[in-house]
């Protein structure tokens, strides 16, 4: 058995973690995950109920690739899943809603979710019911990640990257996991100063362009 608990009984008792934190553990489940897709495998029901974490170590450790997929599997056995999806509705990505098998891009898209409720012990989405959570996830956008909690700001590139890696279309979020994970742990790590300085550019950019 791997040592300390399940990330979703850590979390709820922590109620928010810090960024710092929170980079480390998206880190490694993003490195595990890569090394699932680079052979083909999609875990398809990445959730915090299935991470194994002890925070003394920041040590994490994946579990139940129960339902995973070989993403190079074959139409006839495809067509057995239609109709319905595998995976916790919380977590899922938008496509597998169809009940179409999920490439890579769903696995980056359910680990940006557990990074969100990490951050902010918040879900992207407010259902009551598993009726209403289907239909926000194929509807509505996610709940940007600085109004999930009334007081509780994060910089404006950790956000920019937890919502483009929750983008519905899957062609809009990251290539890959370790892109995602690359881009969460930079922008975690900016400090005011380089946010500020990085807007300033970008604004100073702008108003050359009209010149």
């Amino acid at each position: 058995m791997a040592a300390g608990e399940t990330l979703e009984k850590y979390a709820k008792r922590q109620g928010t973690l810090p960024v710092d934190e929170v980079c480390a553990i998206v880190k490694q489940i993003a490195d595990a995950v890569h090394a699932a897709h680079s052979v083909g495998i999609v875990h398809r029901d990445l959730k915090p109920d299935n991470v194994m974490y002890d925070p003394a170590t920041r040590q994490v450790k994946l579990l139940d690739f129960g339902i995973a997929t070989d993403t190079d599997i074959a139409p006839e056995q495809r067509l057995t899943r239609a109709g319905f999806f595998v995976g916790t509705l919380m977590y899922v990505a938008p496509e597998a809603l169809s009940g179409e098998l999920v490439g890579p891009l769903a696995d980056q898209y359910s680990l940006a979710t557990i990074a969100y409720f990490l951050l902010t012990g918040c879900l992207p989405f407010t259902a009551k019911t598993p009726r209403e959570m289907f239909s926000q996830l194929l509807s509505q956008p996610a709940i940007a990640l600085n109004q999930a909690k009334p007081g509780l700001r994060f910089p404006q590139s950790v956000e920019n990257v937890i919502m483009r890696a929750l983008s519905k279309e899957p062609q809009k979020r990251y290539t890959d996991v370790i892109a995602f994970a690359g881009d969460f742990c930079q922008a975690s790590a900016a400090k005011p100063e380089q946010e500020q300085s990085g807007f300033v550019s970008k604004l100073t950019s702008m108003f050359r362009k009209k010149d």
